[in-house]
């Protein structure tokens, strides 16, 4: 049942994969099973994000006080969204693969939403990001491990 709470930790928007590969290691999971099941667990929600901006966007900006939120967390895409512009689609995969601070699979999906990209062409560059972010935060992680436990 541990896998199901390194799951979780994946899909949420504050950690990702960032936060749940490294959790995942402490959990005992070896670097290969971390990778996998956070991997996983990052891009489960990005289909159905992508899905519900686009379906849901008028209805979300006329909730009220939701509706101020709402535009908040649009507005972080808005901000972040020059590489993928300059770029396109290979530029998403940069973005998303970059293993900092508000550059993950969610940021991702609001960027791809603003600029309008294609959904489904968004969702398997989002994954790419996705894999090599987790292959990046696995090493870092592992390589962290070493260096302390030996």
């Amino acid at each position: 049942m541990e896998w199901i709470k390194v799951a979780i930790v994946s899909m949420l928007p504050i950690s990702e994969l960032r936060g749940a590969i490294p959790y995942a290691m402490i959990l005992g999971f070896s670097p290969l099973e971390a990778y996998l099941i956070s991997a996983a667990g990052n891009f489960l929600p990005v289909p159905f994000l992508l899905y519900i901006l686009r379906k849901f966007d008028p209805f979300f900006r006329r909730i009220p006080h939701f509706g101020k939120i709402y535009e908040r967390i649009i507005g972080i895409g808005y901000r972040r969204k020059k590489i993928v512009e300059k770029y396109g689609y290979p530029g998403l995969t940069v973005f998303v693969a970059i293993p900092l601070p508000v550059t993950g699979a969610w940021t991702g999906v609001l960027i791809s939403f603003i600029l309008g990209l294609e959904p489904k062409k968004a969702s398997a560059f989002i994954l790419a990001g996705i894999l090599i972010a987790g292959i990046i935060v696995t090493s870092a992680t592992y390589g962290i491990k070493l260096a302390i436990f030996g």
